[in-house]
């Protein structure tokens, strides 16, 4: 099992970036797939999941509204569309595929424990 992210830069505030995990060595479909975020000295944080194949998504309160997660089956690539970026979005963004949780038809907060492979992180750098 494999994950490849890539897609991360600078750009200034108010800019956009899409970032890019391409999946391979597994069966696609068989996990939730994710973006998390990790700035220096603070904790790793889920950012965005979707179920391959369709289904509900899932965003952190901070991105809502200004982040899209994506997918392309043929391609086992998931994206995540990042606009009207933030100071405060500045992180390594990894990739992730794992278990997901879903209540009432909505994905509950993705967490770290449950996803076991990892892409090797792209880095996003907002300037203000």
């Amino acid at each position: 099992v494999q994950l490849v992210d890539s897609g991360g830069g600078s750009v200034q505030a108010g800019g956009s970036l899409r970032l890019s995990c391409a999946a391979s060595g597994y069966t696609y479909q068989s996990y939730c797939m994710a973006w998390f975020r990790q700035a220096p000295g603070k904790e790793r944080e889920g950012v965005a999941a979707l179920f391959p194949g369709g289904g509900p998504t899932y965003y952190a309160g901070s991105v809502k509204g200004r982040f899209a997660i994506s997918e392309d089956r043929a391609e086992k690539t998931v994206y995540l569309q990042m606009d009207s970026l933030k100071p405060e979005d500045t992180a390594t963004y990894y990739c992730a595929a794992g278990v997901c949780t879903m209540v009432a038809g909505a994905l509950t907060p993705i967490q770290t424990k449950y996803f076991n492979t990892w892409g090797q992180g792209t880095q996003v750098t907002v300037s203000s």
